[in-house]
């Protein structure tokens, strides 16, 4: 695909600024066909069955940028040497990534010369940023324009992209086609992080203070006017004599968390997202009050609403919601903080980004929950999905799909038990025991399963065999429930999670039908709502039956006219045509 697009280029002058949506396009397209499904349990589900979804995308730290599309134009060794990374831009057409040698490298669309090369020239191969190569990428914002603001480990700000509001702190409003070291007002300081709003910037030093400057209409750059900020100043108000640790920016409103745990607001509150209480915005800095006597260790700002997480692990959100951001159950904006209703488990990270109506957490056992816009459907409760970061939920969730921080590339050769484990499965230089199933071999560790399944620590008791033959199941499924007892995740399609769910019920193993069940909910249509009916029915798998029973209401017209209803089992076409009654299926 790619180099048909480079032979396009050089051949054919396409113009760029397609070519890449072609790409992008084309790319998004297979990751949407891939493995990469969520279990989410949207309102319509339509899906064939020989898709197979994945319950788990990587057992690596190593965090897989191919997930932003852009990738895909690096080559495999490009990627290799990969470190650090940021897809931004309207369309996520936009990238720029360190590597191994602290080079700096960026491609894509080169809006408003936001690559930082000296011109507004589309690159499709990744070109070399030279006066930032050999600097330490602390971390980097982007706004809008999209402008982009970098911090060096050594505490030095560069600035460039769009500038028609001042956004870049150099004095000016002509658009930055290369980085720009920001010294005024900042030179005797160490800057240790940055935040971008659409048009505004803001950092923080490492002795506490906050320094804002650019488009200031609603006063988010804390100044008490609403006169643009052509140079970085320093916010000051009730800021004065506090200690920031963290900073955030919304498209037009900046958050400031000081070290007793205080929040600070202002900049516009249209949507409520300063969690005052009103909808006036705020020229200087204001402390939520509504979250007194609760310390708040982070803050995170979507385009129009906010995330904060406290010590105890509590996250608490408020401003709009029409896409269900808040995690509230509804769509109704909140202008004081409202506490999201997650796992027990501790929360440990929040993840937003101004650009995107999407929210995403991570609890201390490693679950990652999203909430509010995906794929323009909306998501109104926390919903648990398979992912271990929340950079994924971004990478195939958010709209547009670019990183909501400066990711982290670094190989982590440690690997936790959890780890090992799912790297020993059919194992074979380490297995002492095989399982025959339809032929094929399955390599296994008989102390683990007998760890794992209340079924092998019976049957393997006594067994001295080191293989043992297996007919009961088809291959890929007992695969997956080995499998499954490795890593406490399935792989497997939809239409073979149903013999999955036989066997979890004939093993008894309670969370692995729940994870059959959401499995099967991926795969449902019309033809086949039936069928995994009577399976739900038939494996006492009540959340499925319920599931599939909604579903066939929501779609009775076609339902009733499959062939899977006029074969439908007498008794549950009985119990069918009653519930259906019930809940007045057939009223007029």
């Amino acid at each position: 695909m790619i180099s048909l697009a480079v032979f396009m280029l050089k051949y054919c002058r396409l113009n760029f600024k397609y070519l890449l949506q072609i790409i992008y396009s084309s790319v998004k397209l297979r990751i949407d066909r891939s493995a990469l499904h969520s279990d989410l349990e949207l309102s319509s589900p339509r899906g064939s069955l020989t898709k197979p979804v994945q319950a788990t995308l990587s057992s690596l730290k190593m965090l897989d940028v191919g997930k932003w599309p852009i990738f895909s134009l690096c080559s495999e060794e490009e990627l290799q040497l990969v470190r650090q990374a940021c897809v931004f831009g309207s369309a996520s057409n936009e990238l720029l990534y360190t590597t191994v040698n602290d080079e700096v490298f960026v491609l894509g669309t080169n809006c408003c010369g936001c690559l930082g090369l000296g011109d507004v020239q589309s690159t499709i191969e990744p070109r070399r940023l030279d006066s930032l190569s050999g600097k330490k990428i602390a971390c980097l914002s982007y706004g809008s324009g999209p402008h982009i603001v970098l911090a060096t480990t050594e505490g030095e700000v560069f600035t460039w992209g769009h500038n028609a509001y001042s956004q870049l702190g150099n004095g000016t409003t002509n658009a930055g086609l290369v980085p720009y070291h920001i010294s005024t007002n900042l030179s005797n300081k160490q800057v240790i992080e940055v935040a971008c709003g659409s048009y505004h910037s803001l950092v923080l030093t490492s002795d506490g203070e906050v320094f804002a400057w650019g488009y200031n209409n609603s006063g988010q750059v804390g100044s008490g006017s609403t006169a643009n900020q052509p140079i970085p100043r320093r916010v000051t108000g009730c800021l004065q004599n506090k200690v920031v640790v963290n900073i955030a920016c919304g498209q037009m409103c900046s958050m400031a968390v000081v070290n007793t745990g205080e929040v600070f607001v202002w900049g516009y509150n249209g949507n409520g997202q300063l969690g005052l209480g009103s909808s006036g915005n705020q020229p200087t800095p204001c402390r939520v009050a509504a979250l007194q006597g609760i310390r708040v260790q982070r803050v995170a700002c979507g385009y129009a609403h906010t995330l904060v997480l406290t010590d105890e692990g509590q996250v608490y959100a408020w401003g709009a919601n029409s896409y269900g951001q808040l995690g509230t159950g509804n769509k109704s904006n909140q202008s004081y903080p409202t506490p999201v209703i997650l796992e027990k488990d501790r929360i440990i990270e929040i993840a937003a980004c101004h650009s995107a109506h999407t929210s995403a957490a991570k609890t201390q056992g490693g679950h990652v929950y999203m909430w509010g816009q995906c794929r323009g459907q909306s998501v109104t409760l926390p919903h648990l999905t398979h992912f271990s970061s929340t950079d994924d939920v971004f990478a195939c969730f958010a709209t547009p799909a670019v990183t909501w921080r400066l990711l982290s590339v670094e190989p982590d050769d440690h690997l936790t038990v959890a780890e090992s484990l799912k790297r020993e499965f059919d194992n074979p230089n380490t297995a002492d025991l095989k399982f025959l199933v339809d032929g094929k071999y399955i390599y296994v560790h008989k102390v683990l399963l007998k760890i794992r399944c209340e079924h092998f620590r019976s049957s393997l008791e006594d067994n001295e065999d080191d293989i043992v033959e297996m007919s009961e199941f088809s291959y890929p499924v007992y695969r997956a429930f080995l499998e499954y007892l490795y890593t406490d995740n399935i792989s497997l399609s939809p239409e073979e999670a149903v013999g999955l769910l036989d066997l979890a019920t004939f093993y008894r193993e309670n969370r692995l039908k729940k994870l059959c069940q959401q499995t099967i909910k991926q795969g449902i249509c019309e033809e086949n709502a039936i069928a995994l009916l009577s399976a739900a029915v038939k494996y006492e798998a009540q959340d499925l039956e319920e599931f599939c029973f909604r579903f066939c209401i929501n779609h009775l017209t076609v339902v009733t006219q499959t062939s899977g209803f006029a074969e439908m089992d007498h008794d549950l076409l009985k119990n069918f045509i009653s519930k259906a009654s019930r809940v007045g299926a057939f009223k007029n």
